[in-house]
């Protein structure tokens, strides 16, 4: 058994941030299912949006942010997210961050932040290191992580399920059961003395082994759910697993069938997960048909600038209207040098596939990008479960509403982990007496047959791409409803028949979020936001005052 103060389940910009932000004393774990700098955070091109220039305001931002979320944003969560962001700005600059910087024109050379502009901002106000602004963060939180003594790094590890007290008095729950509605606006948050999570059951990569880690305080910061879906500009790391743990645990989920898909991801047969980022269209990249004809003004009046839910359907729309399997993002017009050094990966990664973007227009097609519903909590982290804190794509604060805003994100988790250590060093310690049992194997033997789980994993991928994708009808819900439901029994007799491997884990968790995913989807008769629905092609105004859809699992 490994005892900490505080075990933070990924290590991205959210795990990172509450990591560092927690009392030097308390002995932190964080856990990462590959490398530590694997994470949703290393991939994000694009940047962080927040208000530091004296042409933008903090009811800019909080307006944009309201209208892209399409009635469901919690107004006082988005402003104290907007609020508080710049001086959690200032504070990863001082960690070493370094952002872009342009000179500002005068005899002085005097240089200023350089700020992007995407879709559905009014002003710019995207902070970022040319193309690669996640890949800077990382390195400028894991610079300052090796700094400190009190915080160990397992790679490798891939968290089982949570520990919490409910569950060490309880035998397991039926896995077959479906999720529950819950019909409450505002669930209490959290329900101190009813359940609190005390730790986890961690699998070993590298060794097969099963450890039980036990702590104070456990917070989620594990992503999001790209690789449900066939196509997705996430890592492969991003399966949902904390959503999927949160939910057996008895957490609240919401929101779920608010999955935002990527306008644009590279279209090439050997360019896996490659995203072409939104500020490409915010210096001028302009949509095309594959006959070189602009089309985004019939959707929109900010044309390839418009919010990505907008932007995605248009694709897709365009799409099915011609046969087509892409559409074109061309910013030719632009010169090459501007080109080459405002998105150098982005060049460098297209040259590498053939493609010089320079002169050439980019084949872009939509693809599974961002989660915006995930485990319901409060501005400061806190979910139902006492001790467990969710921060950053796994949760839902209310910040994006029915659509995420660009570059809203890591914004979010910037402002919510902090928030969060500041709450969680404020907490309880779980009972003294409370003994943790080991993992339990059971009579569980080697797979034989992983070829179901390959199987099972495409299958669910496929699914849920055709069925459960940018534009939805009930019919197509309905049909992946029953077949989910028909491969969760399967996946689970699995489970307790063999040895879990990392493969069998994720199996498991994508399963449970596609069903999430589904069940919220069909939850909601109207249109709204990323769930765009056929049978409802418009938005319902009674079910903006009912507010999020909140699903739970049955006791």
């Amino acid at each position: 058994m490994k005892q900490f103060d505080f075990l933070v389940l990924g290590s991205g910009i959210a795990g990172l941030t509450f990591a560092l932000k927690v009392p030097a004393q308390g002995r932190v774990a964080i856990i990462t299912k590959k490398h530590r700098a694997e994470s949703n955070t290393n991939y994000a091109q694009g940047g962080i949006a927040a208000v530091t220039s004296r042409e933008d305001s903090f009811e800019l931002h909080v307006r944009d942010t309201l209208q892209a979320g399409a009635g469901l944003c919690k107004e006082d969560v988005v402003r104290t997210i907007v609020q508080e962001g710049p001086e959690r700005i200032q504070e990863l600059i001082e960690l070493g961050m370094k952002f872009s910087e342009r000179e500002v024109p005068g005899p002085d050379g005097a240089r200023e932040l350089d700020l992007g502009k995407e879709g559905g901002h009014s002003k710019r106000r995207i902070l970022h290191a040319k193309d690669v602004t996640g890949r800077e963060i990382e390195r400028a939180l894991l610079a300052a992580i090796a700094r400190r003594s009190n915080i160990s790094i397992f790679e490798n590890h891939l968290a089982i399920d949570l520990i919490t007290t409910q569950k060490l008095g309880q035998s397991r729950m039926d896995p077959a059961a479906p999720p529950i509605q819950e019909s409450a606006l505002e669930p209490r948050l959290p329900r101190e003395g009813r359940n609190r999570c005390v730790g986890a059951y961690v699998l070993d990569k590298r060794t097969g082994k099963v450890e039980t880690f036990v702590a104070s305080v456990v917070l989620l910061a594990t992503g999001g759910c790209g690789k449900a879906y066939l196509y997705t500009t996430n890592p492969d790391i991003a399966a949902g697993d904390g959503v999927a743990m949160a939910y057996r645990a008895g957490a609240p989920i919401a929101n779920m069938e608010f999955v935002q898909f990527h306008p644009t991801s590279l279209y090439h047969l050997k360019a896996k997960s490659f995203l072409i980022s939104e500020a490409v269209r915010g210096e001028g990249g302009v949509l095309k048909t594959i006959d070189g004809v602009e089309f985004m003004d019939k959707y929109h009046p900010l044309k390839s600038l418009a919010p990505r839910d907008v932007v995605a359907r248009a694709i897709d729309s365009e799409m099915k209207r011609s046969g087509a399997d892409h559409v074109l993002l061309d910013i030719t017009h632009k010169p090459a040098q501007f080109i080459s050094q405002r998105f150098p990966n982005i060049y460098q990664t297209c040259l590498r596939f053939g493609i010089d973007i320079t002169s050439e227009p980019i084949p872009v097609v939509p693809a599974a990008h961002y989660q915006c519903g995930g485990v319901l909590t409060n501005v400061d982290g806190e979910t139902e479960i006492a001790g467990l804190y969710a921060v950053g794509e796994v949760a839902c604060t209310g910040l994006h509403g029915a659509n995420r805003l660009a570059s809203n994100s890591l914004l979010e988790a910037l402002v919510c982990a902090h928030r969060a250590a500041l709450k969680a060093d404020d907490k309880s310690l779980p009972p003294a007496d409370l003994k943790i049992p080991s993992w339990q194997p059971g009579h569980a033997t080697n797979a034989d047959e992983l070829v179901v789980v390959s199987h099972n994993w495409d299958e669910i991928r496929r699914l849920m791409w055709d069925y459960v994708g940018i534009v939805r009808t009930n019919k197509r819900l309905q049909r992946a409803q029953k077949r989910i439901t028909n491969l969760q029994e399967e996946i689970q007799e699995y489970y307790w028949d063999f040895i879990v491997t990392s493969d069998l884990l994720e199996l498991r968790n994508i399963a449970t979020v596609a069903e999430l995913v589904v069940t919220s989807a069909l939850t909601r008769p109207e249109s709204r936001g990323l769930h765009y629905n056929l049978d409802y092609p418009g938005p319902d105004p009674a079910w903006a005052r009912r507010g999020d859809t909140i699903l739970r699992k049955p006791a």
